[in-house]
């Protein structure tokens, strides 16, 4: 191994790294690349089982089964952890697609209100927690930006979370706070949402990206890591999508 190379993997040495939604996708990843990077992490996802089983790989200082949707849970969470932590990247909450016409709009009400929730009760209840400098990281998407019929919700919350993400890092300074856009991302939860379409997708997305592949979760994971190392981000939004927004259609 290069000198570089090792440098790279002590990014996160003797730092502690909070990783919701860990079970999976984005999640595990992440938490996979703080391990390597020398860090320690704390594995938090909603089912206990597939928790158990990345937890087993990961080897992380500590785990907790809880949905992060639910805030008093959450809050409990924080207020309970014995010592103080270095960063929180939360990956958890997917999309909702649904045109008017069959929207159930007290379900997307929930939705949308869950989503909000979730993010300022990161805020709140993990800011006595995470050291100066540190970093409060959200994972959100690209999808939104362009108007589509099924869209208004996602698109809604995806112009919504970098106006949060800006504000937070005033309010929480000098913790940092940061939002990471992604475009499709080769997941668990992307497979499940597309259905028997995904092969169809991967193979669109190979021939139409300029970067020639998909998007896979160890890329965001990535960005992640690098965002949490450099002490001069705060307030913004970093895209990831190997350049799908410059794309016509």
């Amino acid at each position: 191994m290069s000198g570089s190379e090792l440098s790279q993997r002590q990014d996160l040495a003797d730092q502690t790294v909070v990783v919701i939604g860990a079970s999976s996708g984005i999640g595990l990843e992440t938490a996979r690349r703080v391990r390597a990077s020398g860090g320690q992490v704390v594995m938090v996802a909603r089912d206990p089982q597939r928790l158990e089983r990345a937890a087993a790989e990961v080897q992380p200082r500590s785990t907790a089964a809880l949905d992060a949707a639910d805030t008093d849970r959450l809050q409990q969470f924080f207020s309970d952890l014995p010592y103080a932590v270095d960063h929180v990247i939360s990956t958890a909450g997917g999309p909702l697609y649904a045109p008017l016409a069959d929207m159930d709009v007290a379900e997307t009400s929930r939705h949308f209100g869950e989503r909000l929730a979730m993010t300022l009760g990161l805020a709140k209840y993990s800011r006595g927690k995470v050291r100066d400098l540190g970093t409060l990281l959200f994972i959100g998407g690209t999808g939104g930006r362009r108007p589509g019929v099924g869209r208004s919700v996602t698109s809604a919350l995806t112009a919504a979370l970098p106006a949060l993400a800006a504000n937070l890092a005033l309010e929480l300074a000098p913790i940092r706070v940061n939002l990471i856009a992604a475009g499709f991302v080769d997941t668990p939860l992307s497979a499940s949402l597309l259905g028997d379409q995904i092969d169809a997708r991967r193979e669109e997305l190979r021939s139409s990206l300029p970067i020639r592949r998909v998007v896979g979760p160890e890329d965001v994971a990535a960005l992640a890591v690098h965002i949490m190392c450099n002490e001069a981000l705060t307030g913004a939004t970093y895209d990831i999508d190997g350049g799908q927004q410059l794309l016509s259609q």
